[in-house]
């Protein structure tokens, strides 16, 4: 495969800011599903384990894979050590708490940390012996991985029965009006 010409990247401006945007529609996304559901007398713990199919993740942990993506990808990106969340949330109550203290985290991400993004040294510890580059982890791994965890959470809660649209998913939007 070749290779195309390097362009430089904002880096914090492609993931700190747009994965806190994506965050706070995931948490707008639960509160109409915890509203729908509460509605219907199902209980919110019920609705964390529905999938798209058998061999996927449910939606608790769909979640979960999606704040530590995006903790994970800020952390490695600045070489820093993200913070980790149990894994033990099964109320509505405790899955926003969850995302609310990734985006906090998120938060005290500061541009100047980005400086050597695409120099930090990835790894993994089911890749035994193999690692990507920063550029390489942030395109290939970690922007794609987040976005599919958000957009899976978002099609399991419509798949059973939440009124979602496209602008619940997609977040606010920084639309300026034409003068």
């Amino acid at each position: 495969m070749s290779q195309s010409p390097t362009v430089q990247l904002d880096v914090y401006e492609l993931t700190v800011p747009q994965m806190i945007r994506s965050l706070e529609a995931l948490k707008g996304v639960l509160k109409k599903a915890q509203s729908h559901f509460a509605d219907r007398k199902t209980d919110f713990a019920v609705v964390a384990q529905q999938r798209l199919t058998p061999d996927m993740f449910p939606l608790g942990k769909q979640i979960q894979i999606a704040t530590d993506t995006a903790k994970g990808c800020v952390a490695r990106l600045t070489g820093q050590k993200a913070p980790v969340f149990e894994d033990t949330e099964t109320t509505y109550e405790q899955f926003v708490d969850r995302i609310e203290r990734t985006i906090s985290y998120l938060k005290t991400a500061r541009p100047e940390q980005f400086a050597n993004w695409d120099q930090q040294v990835i790894r993994f510890p089911w890749y035994p012996g193999q690692h990507l580059k920063g550029r390489a982890f942030l395109v290939q791994h970690a922007l794609p991985n987040f976005y599919f965890h958000c957009t899976t959470a978002y099609a399991i809660l419509r798949q059973h029965g939440v009124l979602l649209g496209k602008a619940d998913y997609l977040g606010q939007q920084d639309w300026i009006k034409d003068t």
